[in-house]
């Protein structure tokens, strides 16, 4: 089992970054794909990226790619989100989660929310324009 707790998150002007973290608790951490996820005000959960648990492979929504980055380091127990660009739309509440899926499994990268197992208490992004 993994504990997850989000923070970096706040208010930005429009065209502004953020960097996101997500640091984990157990021993465990390496070995789990992990995304980050976002939802706004009155919508659904939204995906945002996912990264595998070695780093080696990342996924991203159409509308982040190019401006979001999602990184890992397992030395620190901590995946990251740096944000660029930032657009009023991007307000939302940020959650990261690992994907609990083990051994080959892992080879898929998932975007629905269902497939993760661990969440964080998620963090405030607020982008005003």
């Amino acid at each position: 089992q993994v504990q997850l707790v989000e923070s970096g998150g706040g208010l930005v002007q429009a065209g502004g970054s953020l960097r996101l973290s997500c640091a984990a608790s157990g021993r465990t951490f390496s070995t789990y794909n992990m995304g980050w996820f976002r939802q706004a005000p009155g919508k659904e959960r939204e995906f945002v990226a996912a990264i595998s648990w070695n780093g080696g492979n990342t996924y991203y929504a159409d509308s982040m790619k190019g401006r979001f980055t999602i990184s890992k380091d397992n030395a620190e127990n901590t995946v990251y989100l740096q944000m660029n660009s930032l657009k009023p739309e991007d307000t939302a509440v940020y959650y990261c989660a690992a994907d609990g899926r083990r051994g080959m499994q892992r080879i898929s990268l998932r975007v629905l929310s269902r497939d993760y197992d661990y969440w964080g208490q998620g963090t405030q992004v607020t982008v005003s324009s």
